[in-house]
């Protein structure tokens, strides 16, 4: 267990050293045109315009809107692996070195249009790297995979990828669509968008539990077709003018999400399970890695479709395209999927309940710490949404003087590229069979070295001018860990969540982590982003430690019928 963490452990670093070489080396190079501007979900409300609601920031851009995945000699090979990304970093970072000494300065536009390139180059030779790698066993290997696992992964892909689509579309235009209503004469205010983002999160945490014993009983593809009537309603809501209208529809679009995150995860499986030809979980983290390697694509090409529903039907355009993803998804779903329910559901005693799954969680101290690394590890997240545009802004001010303005959209698109990076290593690290529980270790480890580096250098350049290379290298760092957290976190959940209470339990952690990031919104003018960026840190800190705790547990169980 020791070599399998050091040999992930390794791999991060190096794509960690890859990603500060490329933070530090890349100055300048020739400008692309900018993206437009897309964020991870937190009940659509995106990053920058969450930060002017906090603080009232105004923006520098109309354009920019809310912000918001042969046994002999393995270890060897997987040394060769990361010392092979490092050096290729490497030898990019000084080739761009070289080429901005002689070149000089440019602007934030071309330091993050170089970011990207970077990105997508060393996420490209790492997967070369990983094929490179795969001998000819491995290659069997994959073609031993059953029939129903891959027609399984065809039919939750397909679906899965086009609700998150619509979950995309929704978050560039939040800000816009609520700013351009007029209630009695006047537009719709800061403080009443600040209201809609937090009914967003109080219907999630209020009704999550709720929808997950639902989604148990009743079934999760009942629940995912729920889902899409939900989340369509939520959207259309938007064309409305009334303001008791558009609340309901952030109170669905709360209940909407809880059910994303729950339903389309526990079909997937509850329908693994049932095949039988997945009894070791393999195939379901390989599904996890594809289907969040994917959502990053997915991602950047929602916020090319939201900017092109905007210029053509206003800021409902993207609420309403996305009310056509969902019906697309929703169509195949019901046409593709099969039915499946809690075990208890489907037996004559008693139903799932809430408290049975809390009595269940208390019974089995692994669920509890996957449960504590997930409410911690997404809270960190939403949390870092929030922050992390007043934090670049201020670095890049800094840097490049008080007019630079931060590019937000390629910003975004650096996230994405890193989280398809982080989904890569995740993938790379599954098919070397390390466990789930030591890369997850690894994982968290790096995510809190990178937001305690991103928190040390905001508040050390507070007075004296913020270190841009330390911060974009630490927030891409950190992205890289998001990239690799899901299908983590997914393939944990799969192992140690019963199926008896799965939906049900994973809206109950949601509960905890809905608190603490409205907790830190309703603080910040008290926190303030050096402060919010360190609850962020401890939040990974403990978290780390609950998955510590969870491998010594798994050690503990492992040794014991040795000792017998």
């Amino acid at each position: 267990m020791k070599k399998e963490f050091s040999s992930t452990l390794l791999v991060l670093m190096a794509s960690g050293l890859a990603l500060t070489n490329k933070a530090s080396a890349f100055a300048a190079t020739h400008s692309l045109s900018p993206t437009p501007l897309l964020a991870r979900n937190t009940n659509n409300l995106q990053a920058p315009v969450a930060a002017r609601i906090i603080q009232n920031q105004p923006f520098h851009d109309a354009r920019l809107q809310t912000y918001h995945h042969g046994r002999v000699g393995r270890h060897q090979t997987r040394l060769n692996m990361a010392l092979g990304i490092r050096g290729g970093a490497a030898a990019i970072g000084k080739t761009v070195s070289d080429f901005t000494s002689q070149f000089g300065a440019a602007d934030p536009q071309s330091l993050f249009n170089s970011s990207l390139v970077s990105l997508a180059l060393v996420t490209i030779v790492f997967k070369l790297l990983q094929r490179s790698t795969s001998d000819g066993r491995d290659a069997a290997k994959a073609e031993e995979k059953p029939a129903s696992i891959k027609s399984l992964q065809a039919r939750f892909l397909s679906v899965f990828w086009l609700l998150r689509c619509s979950d995309w579309l929704q978050g560039p235009y939040f800000y816009e669509v609520y700013t351009s209503k007029i209630f009695n004469g006047v537009p719709a205010s800061m403080a009443l968008v600040s209201k809609l983002f937090l009914t967003g999160f109080a219907s999630r945490a209020l009704f999550g539990p709720s929808v997950g014993r639902a989604s148990d009983q009743y079934g999760r593809k009942k629940a995912t077709l729920a889902f899409c009537v939900i989340y369509a309603l939520g959207a259309l809501s938007t064309k409305s003018p009334l303001l008791s209208v558009l609340l309901l529809g952030r109170v669905l679009s709360g209940v909407g999400t809880a059910l994303l995150f729950s339903a389309p995860e526990s079909w997937l499986v509850g329908a693994a399970q049932k095949s039988g030809d997945d009894p070791d979980g393999k195939y379901l983290g390989e599904t996890f890695g594809m289907a969040y390697a994917g959502d990053a694509i997915v991602a950047i090409v929602a916020g090319q479709l939201a900017g092109l529903a905007a210029s053509r039907s206003g800021p409902t355009g993207p609420f309403e395209l996305s009310s056509g993803f969902l019906g697309v998804g929703c169509l195949l779903a019901a046409l593709l999927w099969k039915e499946n329910r809690s075990p208890t559901a489907d037996s004559d005693g008693e139903k799932p309940s809430i408290a049975d799954a809390v009595q269940v969680i208390r019974k089995d101290p692994k669920i509890a710490l996957v449960g504590a690394v997930q409410s911690l590890f997404e809270a960190a997240m939403y949390i870092f949404v929030l922050q992390w545009p007043p934090a670049l802004s201020s670095a890049v001010a800094t840097t490049f003087g008080e007019g630079a303005s931060t590019p937000y959209g390629t910003v975004f698109s650096c996230f994405m590229a890193a989280c398809l990076l982080g989904s890569t290593i995740f993938g790379q690290l599954a098919k070397m069979n390390v466990k789930t529980e030591n890369s997850a270790a690894a994982m968290l480890t790096v995510a809190t070295i990178a937001m305690s580096v991103a928190t040390w250098s905001v508040k050390a350049g507070a007075g004296a001018g913020v270190n841009l290379a330390a911060v974009v290298a630490a927030f891409f760092a950190f992205e890289a860990c998001v990239g690799m957290y899901f299908p983590s976190i997914g393939t944990l959940r799969s192992k140690y969540v019963p199926d008896s209470h799965r939906s049900v339990i994973m809206n109950l952690f949601g509960v905890p982590e809905n608190i603490l990031v409205v907790a830190v919104f309703l603080s910040i003018s008290k926190l303030g982003v050096v402060g919010a960026l360190s609850v962020s840190t401890g939040a990974l800190g403990v978290a780390t430690l609950c998955m510590w705790r969870l491998l010594k547990s798994i050690s503990a169980t492992e040794v014991e019928p040795r000792t017998a």
